[in-house]
Protein backbone atom coordinates (compact mmCIF):
# COMPACT_ATOMS: atom_id res chain seq x y z
CA UNK A 1 0.00 0.00 0.00
CA UNK A 2 2.81 2.28 0.69
CA UNK A 3 4.73 1.32 -2.47
CA UNK A 4 1.69 2.38 -4.29
CA UNK A 5 0.96 5.44 -2.95
CA UNK A 6 4.92 6.73 -3.24
CA UNK A 7 4.69 4.92 -6.73
CA UNK A 8 1.45 7.14 -7.84
CA UNK A 9 2.97 10.29 -6.32
CA UNK A 10 6.09 10.03 -8.55
CA UNK A 11 4.22 9.28 -11.67
CA UNK A 12 1.89 11.94 -11.25
CA UNK A 13 4.35 14.22 -12.31
CA UNK A 14 4.31 12.63 -15.30
CA UNK A 15 1.32 12.02 -16.86
CA UNK A 16 0.24 15.61 -17.11
CA UNK A 17 0.46 16.01 -21.02
CA UNK A 18 -3.22 13.58 -21.43
CA UNK A 19 -4.83 17.11 -20.30
CA UNK A 20 -3.44 18.16 -23.87
CA UNK A 21 -3.72 15.10 -26.23
CA UNK A 22 -6.22 17.79 -28.85
CA UNK A 23 -3.57 20.20 -28.72
CA UNK A 24 -1.69 19.11 -31.64
CA UNK A 25 1.34 18.25 -29.55
CA UNK A 26 3.64 15.62 -31.43
CA UNK A 27 1.53 11.86 -31.42
CA UNK A 28 5.02 10.49 -30.19
CA UNK A 29 4.98 12.77 -27.15
CA UNK A 30 1.23 11.22 -26.89
CA UNK A 31 1.79 7.84 -27.16
CA UNK A 32 4.79 8.86 -23.78
CA UNK A 33 1.91 10.45 -21.73
CA UNK A 34 -0.65 7.44 -22.84
CA UNK A 35 1.94 5.31 -21.53
CA UNK A 36 2.56 7.09 -18.08
CA UNK A 37 -1.02 7.59 -17.65
CA UNK A 38 -2.28 4.50 -18.17
CA UNK A 39 1.13 3.05 -15.87
CA UNK A 40 -0.37 4.93 -13.42
CA UNK A 41 -3.42 2.34 -13.08
CA UNK A 42 -1.40 -0.46 -11.87
CA UNK A 43 -0.84 1.39 -8.16
CA UNK A 44 -4.07 2.49 -8.08
CA UNK A 45 -5.42 -1.14 -9.55
CA UNK A 46 -3.40 -2.17 -6.00
CA UNK A 47 -4.52 0.04 -3.71
CA UNK A 48 -8.14 -0.69 -5.07
CA UNK A 49 -7.65 -4.44 -4.38
CA UNK A 50 -5.87 -3.63 -0.82
CA UNK A 51 -9.18 -1.86 0.12
CA UNK A 52 -10.66 -5.38 -1.17
CA UNK A 53 -9.20 -7.89 0.36
CA UNK A 54 -8.92 -6.01 3.50
CA UNK A 55 -12.84 -6.81 3.86
CA UNK A 56 -12.45 -10.19 2.23
CA UNK A 57 -14.26 -12.79 4.29
CA UNK A 58 -14.23 -10.47 7.23
CA UNK A 59 -16.62 -9.63 9.92
CA UNK A 60 -17.45 -6.47 8.72
CA UNK A 61 -20.44 -4.56 10.91
CA UNK A 62 -22.21 -2.13 8.73
CA UNK A 63 -21.64 1.29 11.10
CA UNK A 64 -22.11 4.60 8.48
CA UNK A 65 -18.29 4.73 8.70
CA UNK A 66 -18.14 1.47 7.49
CA UNK A 67 -20.65 1.99 4.53
CA UNK A 68 -18.65 5.25 3.99
CA UNK A 69 -15.78 3.72 3.71
CA UNK A 70 -17.14 1.27 1.27
CA UNK A 71 -18.77 3.67 -1.23
CA UNK A 72 -15.03 4.71 -1.11
CA UNK A 73 -13.87 1.83 -2.64
CA UNK A 74 -17.10 2.04 -4.74
CA UNK A 75 -16.25 5.78 -6.01
CA UNK A 76 -12.80 5.56 -6.70
CA UNK A 77 -13.43 1.70 -9.08
CA UNK A 78 -15.56 3.32 -10.86
CA UNK A 79 -14.08 6.83 -11.59
CA UNK A 80 -10.86 4.54 -11.92
CA UNK A 81 -12.11 2.78 -14.54
CA UNK A 82 -13.19 5.94 -16.83
CA UNK A 83 -10.31 7.19 -16.46
CA UNK A 84 -8.47 4.17 -18.30
CA UNK A 85 -10.82 5.60 -21.37
CA UNK A 86 -9.56 9.37 -21.19
CA UNK A 87 -5.62 8.29 -20.71
CA UNK A 88 -5.72 6.78 -24.26
CA UNK A 89 -5.12 9.61 -26.60
CA UNK A 90 -7.51 7.89 -29.24
CA UNK A 91 -10.40 7.84 -27.42
CA UNK A 92 -10.09 10.82 -25.71
CA UNK A 93 -10.26 12.92 -28.46
CA UNK A 94 -13.55 12.26 -28.48
CA UNK A 95 -14.62 12.96 -24.90
CA UNK A 96 -11.74 16.05 -24.08
CA UNK A 97 -13.38 18.85 -22.65
CA UNK A 98 -16.76 16.96 -22.42
CA UNK A 99 -18.71 16.31 -19.42
CA UNK A 100 -17.63 12.59 -19.30
CA UNK A 101 -14.53 14.37 -17.91
CA UNK A 102 -16.65 16.21 -15.24
CA UNK A 103 -18.10 12.78 -14.24
CA UNK A 104 -14.86 10.54 -14.20
CA UNK A 105 -13.26 13.28 -11.82
CA UNK A 106 -15.81 14.45 -9.65
CA UNK A 107 -16.91 10.51 -9.01
CA UNK A 108 -12.90 10.14 -8.00
CA UNK A 109 -11.57 13.29 -6.58
CA UNK A 110 -15.13 14.39 -5.38
CA UNK A 111 -17.17 11.88 -4.13
CA UNK A 112 -14.10 9.41 -2.93
CA UNK A 113 -12.67 12.10 -0.87
CA UNK A 114 -15.58 13.18 0.73
CA UNK A 115 -16.68 9.90 1.47
CA UNK A 116 -13.36 9.29 3.16
CA UNK A 117 -13.96 12.50 5.35
CA UNK A 118 -17.21 11.75 6.27
CA UNK A 119 -16.55 7.55 7.08
CA UNK A 120 -13.48 9.23 9.26
CA UNK A 121 -15.49 11.88 11.13
CA UNK A 122 -17.95 9.08 11.78
CA UNK A 123 -15.58 6.65 13.15
CA UNK A 124 -13.86 9.29 15.47
CA UNK A 125 -17.02 11.19 16.76
CA UNK A 126 -17.21 9.40 20.01
CA UNK A 127 -13.59 10.13 20.47
CA UNK A 128 -13.83 13.02 19.52
CA UNK A 129 -16.30 14.46 21.72
CA UNK A 130 -17.80 11.57 23.82
CA UNK A 131 -20.98 10.91 22.46
CA UNK A 132 -22.36 8.97 19.50
CA UNK A 133 -23.67 10.39 16.37
CA UNK A 134 -27.67 8.59 15.42
CA UNK A 135 -26.80 5.51 13.82
CA UNK A 136 -30.29 5.81 11.85
CA UNK A 137 -29.70 9.58 10.61
CA UNK A 138 -26.10 8.40 9.55
CA UNK A 139 -27.78 5.47 7.72
CA UNK A 140 -29.99 7.83 5.93
CA UNK A 141 -26.86 10.33 5.14
CA UNK A 142 -25.04 7.79 3.63
CA UNK A 143 -27.52 5.89 0.98
CA UNK A 144 -29.28 9.33 0.13
CA UNK A 145 -25.55 10.55 -0.74
CA UNK A 146 -24.54 7.61 -2.10
CA UNK A 147 -27.66 7.49 -4.78
CA UNK A 148 -27.60 11.30 -5.31
CA UNK A 149 -24.00 11.30 -6.06
CA UNK A 150 -23.93 8.56 -8.75
CA UNK A 151 -27.44 10.41 -9.90
CA UNK A 152 -25.76 13.16 -10.65
CA UNK A 153 -22.10 11.86 -12.31
CA UNK A 154 -23.29 8.32 -13.78
CA UNK A 155 -25.60 10.38 -16.25
CA UNK A 156 -23.21 12.73 -16.98
CA UNK A 157 -20.79 10.18 -18.24
CA UNK A 158 -23.90 9.71 -21.11
CA UNK A 159 -24.36 13.43 -21.94
CA UNK A 160 -20.15 13.56 -22.73
CA UNK A 161 -20.32 10.59 -24.89
CA UNK A 162 -23.22 12.39 -27.10
CA UNK A 163 -20.35 15.68 -26.97
CA UNK A 164 -21.77 18.01 -24.87
CA UNK A 165 -18.68 20.33 -24.28
CA UNK A 166 -18.68 21.53 -20.79
CA UNK A 167 -18.50 25.00 -18.95
CA UNK A 168 -21.29 25.98 -21.46
CA UNK A 169 -24.25 27.71 -19.70
CA UNK A 170 -26.50 27.43 -22.56
CA UNK A 171 -26.61 23.84 -24.64
CA UNK A 172 -29.98 25.38 -27.01
CA UNK A 173 -27.93 26.01 -30.16
CA UNK A 174 -26.72 22.76 -30.66
CA UNK A 175 -29.34 20.20 -31.82
CA UNK A 176 -27.38 17.42 -31.99
CA UNK A 177 -27.98 17.64 -27.98
CA UNK A 178 -31.68 17.74 -27.90
CA UNK A 179 -31.78 13.85 -26.95
CA UNK A 180 -29.42 13.89 -24.12
CA UNK A 181 -30.26 17.35 -22.21
CA UNK A 182 -33.43 15.83 -20.87
CA UNK A 183 -30.58 14.13 -18.32
CA UNK A 184 -29.36 17.60 -17.10
CA UNK A 185 -32.47 19.05 -15.07
CA UNK A 186 -32.70 15.39 -13.66
CA UNK A 187 -28.63 15.53 -12.68
CA UNK A 188 -30.05 18.58 -10.89
CA UNK A 189 -32.45 16.94 -9.15
CA UNK A 190 -29.82 14.39 -7.84
CA UNK A 191 -27.69 17.35 -6.80
CA UNK A 192 -30.36 19.26 -4.96
CA UNK A 193 -31.39 15.71 -2.99
CA UNK A 194 -27.95 15.35 -2.43
CA UNK A 195 -27.03 18.71 -0.95
CA UNK A 196 -30.08 18.77 0.89
CA UNK A 197 -28.52 15.07 2.72
CA UNK A 198 -25.80 17.45 3.79
CA UNK A 199 -28.12 18.91 6.30
CA UNK A 200 -29.39 15.63 7.36
CA UNK A 201 -24.84 15.54 8.82
CA UNK A 202 -25.03 18.68 10.01
CA UNK A 203 -27.77 18.61 12.10
CA UNK A 204 -26.44 14.68 13.54
CA UNK A 205 -23.00 16.26 14.12
CA UNK A 206 -24.18 19.23 15.95
CA UNK A 207 -26.87 17.77 17.60
CA UNK A 208 -24.85 14.97 18.83
CA UNK A 209 -21.74 17.12 20.16
CA UNK A 210 -24.26 18.58 22.87
CA UNK A 211 -27.54 15.55 23.11
CA UNK A 212 -26.16 12.16 21.53
CA UNK A 213 -26.04 9.62 23.73
CA UNK A 214 -22.71 9.22 26.01
CA UNK A 215 -19.97 7.14 24.39
CA UNK A 216 -18.12 3.96 25.72
CA UNK A 217 -14.17 4.30 25.97
CA UNK A 218 -14.66 1.76 22.82
CA UNK A 219 -17.49 1.63 20.60
CA UNK A 220 -16.48 -0.22 18.00
CA UNK A 221 -15.06 -3.10 20.33
CA UNK A 222 -11.69 -2.50 18.32
CA UNK A 223 -8.37 -3.55 19.62
CA UNK A 224 -5.90 -0.64 19.22
CA UNK A 225 -4.58 1.21 21.75
CA UNK A 226 -6.26 4.41 20.90
CA UNK A 227 -9.92 3.05 21.84
CA UNK A 228 -8.58 2.17 25.45
CA UNK A 229 -7.58 5.90 26.52
CA UNK A 230 -10.49 7.28 28.84
CA UNK A 231 -13.13 9.05 26.87
CA UNK A 232 -12.50 12.55 29.15
CA UNK A 233 -9.59 14.46 27.77
CA UNK A 234 -6.33 14.23 29.95
CA UNK A 235 -2.56 15.22 29.38
CA UNK A 236 -0.82 12.27 28.03
CA UNK A 237 -4.01 10.44 27.12
CA UNK A 238 -3.78 7.23 29.50
CA UNK A 239 -4.25 8.25 33.40
CA UNK A 240 -0.94 6.53 35.44
CA UNK A 241 1.60 4.02 33.30
CA UNK A 242 1.20 3.87 29.62
CA UNK A 243 -0.51 0.45 28.85
CA UNK A 244 1.77 -2.38 28.11
CA UNK A 245 0.38 -4.45 24.49
CA UNK A 246 0.82 -7.96 24.51
CA UNK A 247 -0.57 -9.35 21.23
CA UNK A 248 -1.51 -7.58 17.70
CA UNK A 249 -3.33 -5.09 16.79
CA UNK A 250 -6.07 -7.44 14.74
CA UNK A 251 -7.01 -10.10 17.23
CA UNK A 252 -10.15 -10.63 16.15
CA UNK A 253 -12.44 -13.92 15.90
CA UNK A 254 -9.49 -15.75 18.56
CA UNK A 255 -9.90 -19.26 19.19
CA UNK A 256 -9.02 -18.28 23.22
CA UNK A 257 -11.95 -16.27 24.02
CA UNK A 258 -15.44 -15.71 23.73
CA UNK A 259 -15.06 -12.24 22.52
CA UNK A 260 -14.76 -11.16 19.07
CA UNK A 261 -11.74 -8.53 19.31
CA UNK A 262 -9.33 -8.83 22.40
CA UNK A 263 -7.46 -5.35 23.13
CA UNK A 264 -3.90 -5.24 22.65
CA UNK A 265 -4.09 -4.99 26.56
CA UNK A 266 -4.76 -7.93 27.49
CA UNK A 267 -2.17 -10.44 28.58
CA UNK A 268 -2.09 -13.56 26.80
CA UNK A 269 -3.37 -16.76 28.47
CA UNK A 270 -1.02 -19.47 29.71
CA UNK A 271 0.18 -21.79 26.34
CA UNK A 272 -1.47 -18.88 24.22
CA UNK A 273 0.73 -17.85 21.41
CA UNK A 274 0.24 -14.21 19.83
CA UNK A 275 -2.31 -14.28 16.86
Amino acid sequence: MIGSILAIGFLSFIVWGHHMFVTGMNPFIGSVFVFTTLLIAIPSAVKAFNYITTLWKGNIKFTPAMLFSVGLVSTFVTGGLTGIILADSALDVNVHDTYFVVAHFHIVMGMSAIFGMLGGVYHWFPKMFGRMMSTKLGYAHFWITLVAGFGVFFPMHFVGLAGAPRRYYEYSNFDYLDFVMDLNPLISVFAIIGGIAQILFLYNFFYSIFRGQPATENPWQSNTLEWTTPVERIHGNWPGALPEVHRWAYDYSNPNYEEDFVPQTVPLKEGEEDH
